[in-house]
């Protein structure tokens, strides 16, 4: 006799309320590690949309929550931050059966990294300059002027399925800590962590309706949010592609926009790298999160003086990243996250194959113990790549690294140029000064130096070119999610002191 398991359903939470799609649909959340349905959620339809966009901006024009010091809005973010310190199984758990993302990443940076951006932005408001009073000048009189920050109104965050709660964090913490109030509609693969997230706001003592989380299918739910007039700004994670069409999308109601897309990151090896450094961080850059990472450092440019030697280090050293079941602390590397993703990665695994680049490892959907149910990809490295290949120019999303060969910095600068993109970019060397050059000179919105994926709350992240528009993070951050206003007041208090009133009288 079969027993069936029930399968947790995951409703809508809207103004403080698990509220389940009007229609009664909902859709699967796989397990990338196995293949099987881990939970439902609920399939939105607009009628949810118009639900939760009445509530947030009822709730934002209610003042319960725009209308409060930044005092009372920190010390709410500060608690938010404990309650997730406090529900940090259950949350890693969430995100572990849907986005397939390891224990070790999870609880090791994941659940770090959400209480730090909401204890680091709660100090930064406090610091944060909402009045800024003007010098008086001579040529429009006594008088006196201020710029003022204010909150923006109704913020839409369109979150990915890669790091759904880090990037869902990079939006929520600033909009709240500003007085707004914000729908979150996460990918479909990933939706559960930051449903969770939600309530825990909640019980932080964030008021019902500035926190919001719907869930459905990105071509109903997302473009609704985009279009939808009483949505103040969007912020979007994702693709190049999908990041065009809600710029386009916005344009409509020329609504604020915040973009970080794609990337194709290179990464420079001078001469005379640390190899006992370099190697193992090369593979942190494109390996981490089975390369699921937008500026993951994909396109990697050797000298041709230790091309080879650089190539079969990087191989070894492969081998001993160990894939498996992402609840093992002994895994390295998991599963991608879905079976679209999977297939979609081995077909540009194919494509270079079939330009000619030389497969050095991997290359192919991973077998054995525990591996063939689930979407795992074996770190995969090509050799002998040209810039222009298609796994040269294009995203893969995936654990696949690309080695192009240079002759001079010059020639390394202009191939790691040579690119739609500009998230981010690399240089291992131990010549720091040569190393800061040249980062001077490469077009991207961070560059690392003997390291990768290194970030700081208090450093803005974004992109040039395609990648995107805006920036996020860092002590500016909050500019993104105000508005700004110029109120001026004369002070003269005579007729004759009103030169510009004579320009017409």
């Amino acid at each position: 006799m079969t027993v069936e398991t029930k399968v947790t359903e995951f409703a809508n939470y809207i103004n403080g309320e698990w509220v389940p799609a009007s229609n009664g649909e909902t859709f699967d959340i796989v397990n990338p590690a196995n293949g099987q349905i881990a939970a439902k959620a609920a399939k939105s339809s607009l009628i949810e949309v118009e639900q939760v966009v009445k509530s947030a901006r009822e709730t934002y024009e209610s003042g319960v929550w725009s209308n409060k010091s930044v005092v009372e809005r920190s010390q709410v973010l500060l608690r938010f931050a404990a309650k997730i310190q406090e529900h940090a199984n259950e949350i890693i758990y969430l995100e572990g059966i849907s986005s397939g993302g390891t224990i070790r990443k999870l609880a090791g940076a994941d659940i770090m990294q959400l209480a730090m951006t909401l204890k680091d932005t709660a100090d930064y408001a406090l610091k944060y300059e909402f009045v800024e009073p003007l010098p008086v000048v001579d040529y429009v009189g006594a008088s006196r002027s201020e710029i003022v920050r204010e909150p923006l109104g109704v913020v839409a965050a369109i979150t990915p399925w890669n790091f759904p709660l880090i990037l869902a964090m990079w939006k929520i913490a600033p909009a709240l800590a500003m007085g707004n109030s914000i729908i979150v509609k996460p990918a479909t693969n990933t939706p559960l962590g930051t449903l969770k997230l939600a309530e825990l706001a909640i019980e932080a003592g964030l008021p019902p309706g500035v926190f919001n989380v719907i869930t459905g299918p990105g071509g109903v739910v997302g473009e609704a949010l985009v279009t939808h007039p009483q949505v103040d700004k969007v912020a979007f994670t994702g693709s190049t592609e999908v990041g065009k069409k809600i710029m386009s999308l916005a344009a409509g109601t020329i609504k604020k926009v915040t973009l970080e897309l794609g990337g194709k990151s290179p990464s420079i090896v001078l001469p005379d790298v640390d190899f006992e450094t370099a190697i193992p961080g090369i593979l942190f850059g494109v390996f981490f999160h089975s390369g699921q990472v937008c500026e993951s450092g994909t396109r990697l440019l050797v000298h041709d003086s230790i091309y080879e030697e650089v190539v079969e280090k990087l191989a070894a050293a492969s081998s001993k990243i160990k894939l498996g079941n992402p609840m093992d602390p002994a895994t390295g590397m998991g599963p991608v996250v879905s079976k679209h993703q999977m297939e979609t990665i081995l077909s540009y695994i194919k494509s270079g194959l079939d330009e000619g680049a030389r497969l050095v490892c991997g290359g192919k959907r991973a077998s054995g113990e525990n591996l063939d149910e689930g979407y795992f990809i074996e770190p995969t490295i090509f050799a002998d790549v040209t810039n222009d290949m298609k796994i040269a120019q294009e995203e893969i999303f995936g654990p696949v690294l690309s080695v192009i060969k240079y002759s001079t910095e010059e020639e390394a600068i202009a191939i790691a140029n040579d690119t739609i993109y500009g998230l981010a970019a690399g240089v291992w060397s131990k010549d720091i000064t040569k190393a800061n050059q040249i980062a001077g000179k490469l077009k991207a919105g961070t560059v690392w130096i003997n390291d990768w994926h290194a970030f700081r709350n208090d450093a803005p992240f974004g992109g040039y070119k395609q990648s995107g528009t805006g920036r996020e993070l860092g002590k500016r951050m909050f500019d993104e999610y105000t508005e700004t206003k110029h109120i001026h007041t004369s002070l003269a208090s005579e007729i004759g002191q009103r030169k510009s009133f004579g320009l017409i009288f």
